[in-house]
C-alpha cells in the first residue's frame, strides 16, 4: 500500500527534527514527488540531503527553496537560503558561483532591516576575508558584528558562531590564549546541545582543524570525545561526515590505531566525494597511513590523488621520495613547499620537522639549522606540547650531525618526554631511536642498544615496518659468524701532523674531539659499525655500500659546511672497499681498503669501482692505481658530493 504524500511529509518533517537524515531525506523526497514542498519542507529535503554527502541533491532543493521563498516575497528568508548555498560551492571548489549567491544574498538584504539574515551574511565575509585574504583585523571586526548581531536577535547559532570565528583569527594573530578560550566556550555551546547540527558540525570541524596546526592533539582529543556523546545523545550514531570523519582518521593515526585510522579516511573519501578539495584531505591522510607501514607504492598513488583534489600533497610526498632513497628529489619537493610565502607559521611548523630530517639525510646542515630554529620560534610563540616536542626532536638531530652529542641527548630526551605525555606512540619512538644514535655516537653502546630497542618493539606493535628494520639494523650486530660482504671505510685527518705544530697540541685535542663526536654520530646515523679508531682514523663497516657512501658524503658535507660558516675544519680523506670479511675484520681486504683511503686526497671519498657500482651513486670515470702492498692494480673513482 502506497503512503499518503500528508503522512510521508509529516514523518520526514518529524524525522528532520530528529536528525535521521536518511529517513528524513526518503520520506520528504518521496513526498517532493506527489507533491508541492514548501520553501521550508525544501530546506529540510537539502539539508538531509548534505548530511548524507548528496551534495547536488542539496542545491537543487535549496534553488527551489530560494525561488519560493522569492515567489512569496520572503526576501530575507531567500538571502539565508543563498547563503546556504553558496557554501555549498565553497566546499565544492566553484568560488565565482559561490560569490555571486553572496553577491545575491547581499543585494536582497540591502534595504531589508537587520535580521539574522545579516548575521549570516556577515560571517561569509567574516570567513573569506580570513581564509581567502589573511585580513585579519577586518576578519576580526565583522566576526565581532556576527556575534552582537546573535545577541540582538537570540539566535545561539549566531553567537556561537561569532565567538568561534573571533577564536580562529586571535590564534592566527598570535593571541593563542585567547582564541582557544572563545572557541572553547563555542565548542561547549556546540556540544552541549545548544546549537542546530550544521552549526555544532562547522564548529566542531574547524576547532580539530586549529587543534591540529596548534599541535595541540590533546584538546582535539577531548572534544572528539565530547562530539561523539552529543551525536549519540542526538540519535546521529555515525557522527559527523567527510571532513569530521577525516579529522577523526588523524587522531587515530596519531594514536597509533593505523588500519582504523585507514578505514575511517577510506569512508571519508566517499562521503567527501562531491567536495573536492576535503576529498584531497582524505587521501592525504591515506598516504601518511600508508607510508609508516612501508606500503610505498600505495603511499605515491594516494599522495598523488590528494594533489589531484588540490590538498598540497607536502610533506608527505617528500618523506615518501627520502624513503625511497631519492634524496634530491625529496630536497626539492620540501625545499620548494617551504618556500611558499603564503604560509603561516603553524603551517610552516608542519613541513620543518621533515626539511630537518631531509636535509641532515643529504648532508646539508646549513639549510637544517635554520629550519630547527624556525621551530623553536614558533613552538616559543604558540607553546604546546607537539609544537615544543618538534622543535626539541629537530634541534637534538641537527646538534648530533653537529657532534654535540651532550646536548642532543638533552634535547632529543626532551622530545621523547614530550611526545609520551600527549600518548603519540610513533613520534615518541621516533625520539628514542634518535637518543639511542645519541648514545651511540657518545661511545655508549649498551645504552644505545637499550633506547634502539624499545623503540623497535613499539614500530612493531604498530605495524611501522619500515622503521622497525631501520632500529634493528641500527642495534649492534655480531661480527659476521661467517665471511660476509660489508662495505669497509676509513678515514683519515690530512696533514695532521703539521697542523698541530701550528695550533699547538690544546687546541688540537680539542678539534678532534668535535671531529669523532661528529663522525661517530654520522657513522651511527648511517648504520655503520666502528671497528676501530686510532689516532685521528676511523676503520668502520657497514652492511651495504650505499649506506658507506651516504655516509662518507655526509661526512665531506658537513666538514664543508663547517670550514663555510666557522672558517676551518679538518681535511679528511675516505677510502671505501666491498668484500667479504670474516669475524676479525682482518684480511687482504681490509688491507686493500686501507690502502684506497691512503690514495685519497684531501676532501676527497675515493671508492672501489664495484661499490660505486652497487649503490649507482654519481662518480668520476674510473681510474687504474697501484696500491702499496697489493699486487693486482685497482679500479677506483671518486665520488660526487658537491
Amino acid at each position: 500500500m502506497t503512503q499518503a504524500p500528508t503522512d510521508s511529509l509529516t514523518q520526514g518533517r518529524q524525522a528532520s527534527e530528529a536528525h535521521a537524515w536518511s529517513e528524513a531525506f526518503d520520506l520528504l523526497g518521496g513526498a517532493d514527488a506527489t507533491t508541492k514542498l514548501s520553501p521550508e519542507d525544501l530546506e529540510r529535503l537539502a539539508e538531509a540531503a548534505w548530511w548524507m554527502g548528496r551534495v547536488d541533491d542539496s542545491i537543487g532543493a535549496r534553488e527551489r527553496a530560494h525561488a519560493g521563498y522569492l515567489k512569496s516575497g520572503e526576501r530575507a528568508r531567500a538571502a539565508r537560503v543563498a547563503i546556504d548555498i553558496a557554501w555549498d560551492h565553497f566546499v565544492g571548489l566553484a568560488g565565482a558561483v559561490g560569490q555571486g549567491w553572496v553577491s545575491r544574498a547581499e543585494r536582497l538584504l540591502h534595504d531589508e532591516p537587520e535580521s539574522v539574515a545579516h548575521g549570516h551574511l556577515t560571517r561569509v565575509k567574516a570567513v573569506i576575508a580570513f581564509e581567502n585574504h589573511g585580513a585579519f583585523d577586518e576578519a576580526l571586526a565583522l566576526s565581532e558584528r556576527v556575534f552582537d548581531l546573535g545577541c540582538r536577535f537570540g539566535d545561539r547559532d549566531l553567537q556561537a558562531l561569532g565567538l568561534h570565528d573571533q577564536g580562529r583569527v586571535l590564534v592566527a594573530m598570535g593571541r593563542v590564549e585567547e582564541g582557544m578560550a572563545l572557541m572553547d566556550e563555542a565548542m561547549a555551546a556546540a556540544v552541549g546541545g545548544e546549537l542546530g547540527p550544521i552549526a555544532t558540525g562547522k564548529i566542531y570541524c574547524n576547532m580539530i582543524s586549529i587543534c591540529e596546526k596548534l599541535a595541540d592533539y590533546r584538546r582535539a582529543g577531548e572534544w572528539t570525545q565530547a562530539a561523539g556523546r552529543w551525536c549519540e545523545r542526538e540519535g546521529n550514531a555515525s557522527g559527523f561526515p567527510g571532513l569530521c570523519r577525516v579529522h577523526r582518521a588523524e587522531l587515530m593515526r596519531l594514536r597509533g590505531d593505523w588500519a582504523g585510522a585507514e578505514r575511517e579516511a577510506l569512508r571519508a573519501s566517499t562521503e567527501l566525494q562531491h567536495f573536492l578539495n576535503y576529498t584531497g584531505e582524505a587521501f592525504y591522510e591515506i598516504g601518511e597511513i600508508r607510508l609508516r607501514v612501508g606500503d610505498l607504492p600505495g603511499a605515491e598513488q594516494a599522495f598523488r590523488q590528494a594533489s589531484e583534489l588540490g590538498r598540497d600533497p607536502q610533506p608527505g610526498l617528500a618523506l615518501l621520495r627520502l624513503a625511497e632513497g631519492k634524496i634530491e628529489a625529496a630536497c626539492s619537493l620540501i625545499e620548494k613547499a617551504v618556500a611558499e610565502e603564503t604560509r603561516g607559521p603553524l603551517d610552516r611548523a608542519r613541513l620543518l620537522p621533515a626539511q630537518v630530517e631531509i636535509s641532515l639525510a643529504a648532508g646539508n646542515p646549513a639549510m637544517a639549522g635554520p629550519a630547527a630554529d624556525e621551530l623553536e620560534s614558533t613552538a616559543g610563540e604558540y607553546r604546546t606540547q607537539a609544537l615544543q616536542a618538534r622543535a626539541a626532536q629537530a634541534r637534538g638531530l641537527v646538534l648530533l650531525v653537529e657532534g654535540r652529542t651532550m646536548e642532543a641527548l638533552k634535547s632529543l630526551r626532551l622530545a621523547w618526554k614530550l611526545w609520551q605525555e600527549i600518548d603519540l606512540p610513533y613520534e615518541a619512538a621516533g625520539a628514542r631511536l634518535a637518543v639511542g644514535l645519541a648514545y651511540r655516537a657518545n661511545g655508549s653502546n649498551e645504552a644505545a642498544d637499550l633506547e634502539i630497542a624499545a623503540a623497535q618493539a613499539v614500530f612493531e606493535h604498530l605495524g611501522a615496518v619500515p622503521d622497525a628494520a631501520k632500529a634493528a639494523k641500527l642495534l649492534r650486530s655480531p661480527m659476521p659468524t661467517e665471511r660476509e660482504s660489508r662495505t669497509l671505510m676509513f678515514t683519515d685527518v690530512v696533514r695532521s701532523t703539521d697542523l698541530i705544530g701550528v695550533i699547538g697540541d690544546e687546541a688540537w685535542e680539542h678539534l678532534v674531539r668535535w671531529h669523532d663526536e661528529t663522525l661517530r654520530g654520522l657513522f651511527a646515523t648511517s648504520g655503520g659499525r666502528e671497528i676501530n679508531h686510532s689516532g685521528d682514523g676511523f676503520f668502520v663497516g657497514f652492511e651495504d655500500p650505499g649506506a658507506a657512501i651516504t655516509c662518507a658524503v655526509n661526512i665531506q658535507r658537513t666538514l664543508a659546511e663547517h670550514r663555510r660558516t666557522h672558517g676551518f675544519a679538518l681535511d679528511v680523506r675516505i677510502g671505501l672497499h666491498t668484500a667479504r670479511v670474516g669475524t676479525t675484520y682482518k684480511g687482504r681486504a681490509v688491507h686493500q681498503a686501507a690502502r684506497i683511503a691512503a690514495a685519497a686526497q684531501g676532501g676527497e671519498i675515493l671508492a672501489g669501482r664495484a661499490t660505486v657500482e652497487a649503490a649507482g651513486h654519481p662518480a668520476t670515470q674510473p681510474r687504474t692505481v697501484s696500491l702499496k702492498g697489493i699486487t693486482e692494480p685497482v679500479e677506483v673513482v671518486s665520488v660526487e658530493w658537491r
